[in-house]
């Protein structure tokens, strides 16, 4: 196995018993990016020169006995979103085609304390406005979408061109594109990670997060950012943690609740079986399997949609009234949109969020994480706009998309998505798991003991793609 197909676990591992530097993984992981980057264009900016050297003094520090911890030496990505000092942030719009960053963002900060080496920036739809990265083709087919709004970040993890990435996930902007690539991603509780210094789209939604090839991988990242701090207002004060799960598959007396509404409405076939599967097998691991009615589903996208789109609007308007040629036409139009409503329409969607969250802690009390699709269908042609389902509804890709990962966004509970197979195309297919405000280790503990059950994965079905 060459250095830049390992996941993060083992290539911390190889680097704390010296099998493996930080200058090896690193020179391994800018040439695969080298390779693919032509055809997948994960990335807006990648700063060779700077990994490389930012590889050297960690293989120093390491070598003279002051490893930081599993990050020390590690190569990874961040969206262009996320603030890095004195490089470019442009959000992927020429809106901010000038703007540079004075300072890191608190994750950004964090990461370089834990002496994890930046490869460069990663591609976002526009402000992270869209479920698509049309920029960024997919890591398994490059004639498919990437998913989004992270899809540069979730591309350059599944094709070996950064051994993990953080993301954004405002509707399911992380845990659409890692379904969409067959990796792993996170959206914590809504406030455990700090968003200072990243980029807004909608700032009640707003989530970081990390994008990985293992559960595992996703607990060491998350332990490293997972902390109060006082410069974002919604920052939750919870102390540092250690997320990582234990080693066992024994699931037994842990309640997974399968919905028998909504989450498998409108669902293609084989993403069902597979997650059904998956379901199944969390059973066998000892899980008791309880039917729960998801609540108040009716309202769940003009929910989301009438919170996000007016903060969304409100964010940009300065900008919308005096360089609105800059925006690309479809963000631009969600922008526009949100001039149209009303005070009345956020307040209303305000209460419904309220109300939301009180019956989704009702359902939690039966169960303690619920098991479901990420998203109802795998990754669509680029360029397509609609999808038909059996019964001949209509809807279009980034309604589709979301629907099944916005209610995370709106009650603000964490949700993991772990890649459960593959469908006929070889395309990759995502279960997540859904569960209570700062319960992340339980989500974490489930999701690796299903992952321990499965065939590792590896890079040779991307790298046979191409």
């Amino acid at each position: 196995m060459r250095p830049y197909e390992l996941p993060l676990t083992a290539a911390a591992e190889a680097i704390r018993t010296r099998q493996l530097s930080p200058v090896e993984l690193a020179d391994s992981v800018l040439e695969r990016i080298a390779h693919m980057e032509p055809r997948l264009q994960a990335y807006v900016t990648v700063a060779a020169g700077r990994a490389r050297e930012a590889a050297r003094e960690a293989e120093r520090e390491i070598v003279a006995g002051r490893r930081l911890g599993p990050l020390h030496g590690i190569p990874m990505g961040v969206k262009d979103l996320i603030d890095v000092a004195g490089t470019a942030t442009s959000a992927g719009s020429r809106v901010r085609a000038d703007h540079r960053a004075q300072g890191d963002s608190t994750v950004a900060a964090r990461l370089a304390a834990a002496g994890a080496v930046l490869l460069g920036k990663t591609q976002t739809h526009e402000f992270a406005y869209g479920l698509t990265t049309p920029q960024t083709h997919n890591a398994w087919d490059t004639g498919r979408v990437a998913g989004g709004s992270s899809g540069g970040s979730a591309v350059a993890v599944a094709a070996g061109m950064a051994t993990f990435a953080l993301g954004t996930d405002t509707g399911g902007s992380i845990r659409v594109p890692s379904a969409l690539n067959g990796v792993v991603g996170l959206k914590p509780t809504y406030g455990l990670l700090p968003r200072h210094g990243v980029t807004s789209l909608s700032w009640s939604l707003d989530h970081v997060g990390p994008i990985t090839r293992t559960v595992e991988d996703a607990a060491l990242v998350l332990t490293a950012l997972a902390e109060h701090d006082p410069r974002d207002p919604a920052s939750l004060p919870t102390p540092a943690t250690d997320y990582r799960p234990d080693a066992g598959t024994d699931l037994t007396g842990l309640r997974v609740g399968v919905p028998r509404n909504y989450y498998f409405d409108h669902v293609d076939p084989e993403v069902e079986a597979a997650v059904r599967l998956a379901v199944d097998q969390l059973q066998a691991l000892g899980a008791r399997l309880v039917e729960v009615e998801i609540p108040m589903t009716r309202y769940i996208q003009a929910t989301h949609w009438g919170l996000m789109v007016p903060e969304a609007t409100a964010y940009h308007e300065a900008n919308l009234r005096t360089v609105p040629e800059l925006y690309q036409a479809d963000v631009r139009i969600l922008l526009e949109a949100g001039e149209l409503m009303t005070a009345g329409d956020y307040l209303r969607a305000q209460r419904s969020r309220t109300l939301m969250r009180q019956e989704w802690a009702r359902m939690f009390r039966e169960v303690d994480l619920i098991a479901a699709p990420t998203v109802p269908a795998t990754a669509v042609r680029a360029g397509q706009e609609t999808i038909t389902w059996a019964d001949g509804t209509v809807e279009g890709v980034s309604d589709a998309y979301v629907r099944l990962s916005s209610p995370a966004n709106i009650t603000g509970i964490p949700s993991l998505s772990v890649p459960v197979g593959r469908d006929s195309a070889g395309l990759p297919i995502g279960m997540q798991l859904l569960g209570r405000p700062l319960r992340e280790s339980v989500l974490l503990r489930a999701g690796h003991a299903y992952e321990q059950t499965q065939p590792a994965r590896d890079l040779a079905r991307v790298r046979a793609a191409h």
